[in-house]
């Protein structure tokens, strides 16, 4: 009789743990996708306006591992700074970096056209600044200067002129340069040249 108690016992130690087996609550059941979820909604454009402004308060990326000659930073010093009015009411603002003999040159009105550059030699003696990463380049002449894209192949300002510029298109207008074709004037003492004969 004394075993009884012990089966027991021993029973209810084996059987134990499927009881809190039994106990444990099922994992939930995985949810099957369905055909009425949406996909997330695209945002809207920005308006031109917030987009203009988001534009202008994003710094232009200022590093270059261009390093600058003396002869560069000389150059630099001619180049005009301030707005510059062009054909078709367009404006072109160049600003001096913070790096020395660079620039910010911005179109004003126009999406995009915001270049860093920096002065390169020219053989013509034009100003020449350029930004190779953009792809643009501003040429400055005695009386006009010019902002082109070297990417798209086509001018993005062009007949811009500051005050000096100005002076000298005028007077250049008044007064033209003569020209390569010219026939060449007589020096200064010297007979004129007789008429060729026919013969």
């Amino acid at each position: 009789m004394k075993l009884l108690p012990l089966y027991f016992s021993l029973s209810a130690v084996a059987f134990a743990p499927l009881a809190v087996v039994a106990q444990t609550p099922a994992s939930p059941p995985v949810a099957k996708p369905t055909s009425n979820v949406k996909p997330p909604t695209k945002r809207a454009p920005l308006a031109r306006s917030a987009a203009k402004a988001v534009e202008e308060a994003t710094p232009i990326e200022e590093h270059s591992d261009v390093v600058l000659s003396e002869a560069d930073l000389a150059v630099a010093q001619r180049v005009y700074v301030g707005q510059i009015p062009c054909e078709l009411g367009s404006t072109v603002e160049i600003t001096p970096a913070r790096r020395q003999g660079f620039f910010l040159v911005q179109v004003k009105n126009v999406r995009n056209a915001r270049y860093f550059m920096h002065p390169v030699e020219s053989r013509t003696g034009a100003i020449r600044l350029e930004d190779p990463k953009r792809g643009a380049l501003w040429l400055q002449l005695g009386n006009k200067s010019m902002l082109m894209s070297q990417k798209l192949g086509a001018r993005l300002a062009d007949e811009c002129m500051s005050p000096d510029q100005l002076t000298l298109a005028q007077e250049m207008k008044r007064n033209p340069p003569r020209s390569l074709l010219d026939p060449a004037e007589p020096l200064k003492g010297s007979p004129p040249h007789p008429p060729a004969s026919t013969n």
